[in-house]
């Protein structure tokens, strides 16, 4: 919320919350296409990569799409796609490239 509070879009009609409305299988191929890697879409500071990968587990790109399709957790977010560009994060630096986006 901070950071979507920040850009100034939080009371946009395009946003969705993924906790409530898991992103769709379109949705999640469409970000694949951009970023051609599931891996990239991975939100690597969740609970749920933490603890797969604290047993050890072996991630291939098809562990990665389940992880997507099945966790909403596991998805790096904010995703913000404006004038057909794709900003997946949230660092400093993308966050600037999406205001930047956002206001011009």
């Amino acid at each position: 919320m901070r950071i979507i509070n920040s850009l100034g879009i939080q009371n946009a009609a395009y946003l969705q919350d993924v906790k409530q409305h898991k992103a769709t299988a379109k949705q999640l191929d469409f970000l694949y296409n951009y970023t051609n890697s599931y891996e990239a879409l991975i939100n690597k500071r969740g609970r749920v990569y933490a603890q797969l990968k604290k047993e050890g587990a072996d991630f291939t790109e098809a562990i990665y799409k389940q992880l997507l399709e099945q966790e909403y957790s596991c998805l790096k977010r904010p995703i913000l796609i404006w004038n057909n560009k794709v900003f997946l994060g949230n660092s400093k630096d993308t966050i600037e490239q999406m205001k930047h986006a956002l206001n011009g």
